[in-house]
């Protein structure tokens, strides 16, 4: 039986693009998986892939050009029917989460709105204020190395939403059906374990 080929979206209007390319190939390798990795902007490219990446970047600019482009309701509607793989990193987290802080309603920010969690958009402090850390991740044999750049926090977790790892008083990575959120960049370091956990339901 020939193998399903797969496409994943990876969300191409700001941030580490890229590095999120990358990392998502070799997870697709580790995977077993024949597929590829293209831009998603557009109404078309959130129906046609079968999983996507939302990277880090300005929130609220992210929002206003996917909401422009028409893909976020796109998004929403998949991930809420269909329990489409997403993988939010930072500002991608932020998007994903059904509640923000008061940024995120000063500014008007539309929220993909689909995990049952809330954020804290500058829970890390500004640019200078980055770090990085060795993370316990559920579900993980060794730990992740962390990069943090003016990083959000989830600050709760509800229904559905489970709790992956924390740092100090913060809670960094959740997940909720084949939705994944991380306060942190896993490919700047170049990690691809949790885009291989967003897209192992698409290896079964």
């Amino acid at each position: 039986m020939a193998k399903r080929h797969v496409k994943v979206g990876v969300v191409s209007v700001q941030g580490d693009v890229s590095e999120h390319v990358d990392v998502t190939q070799n997870a697709l390798r580790q995977l077993g998986l024949v597929g590829n990795v293209v831009p998603l902007r557009s109404t078309a490219d959130a129906e046609a892939i079968d999983a996507a990446v939302i990277p880090g970047g300005e929130s609220t600019t992210m929002s206003k050009l996917l909401v422009r482009f028409g893909a976020l309701p796109v998004l929403r509607r998949r991930i809420l029917e269909e329990d489409l793989p997403v993988l939010g990193t930072c500002a991608g987290a932020i998007l994903l989460a059904k509640e923000g802080d008061n940024q995120v309603v000063k500014t008007s920010t539309e929220l993909i709105g689909v995990m049952d969690m809330a954020v804290d958009r500058n829970a890390f402090g500004r640019q200078r204020e980055s770090f990085e850390a060795d993370l316990v991740v559920e579900g993980e044999d060794s730990k992740v190395h962390a990069v943090f750049i003016r990083a959000p926090a989830i600050t709760r977790t509800w229904g559905e939403c489970r709790v992956l790892s924390t740092f100090g008083d913060h809670i960094v990575a959740a997940q909720q059906g084949n939705q994944l959120a991380l306060a942190f960049h896993p490919e700047i370091a170049g990690d691809p374990r949790f885009h291989a956990r967003m897209l192992e339901p698409l290896s079964r």
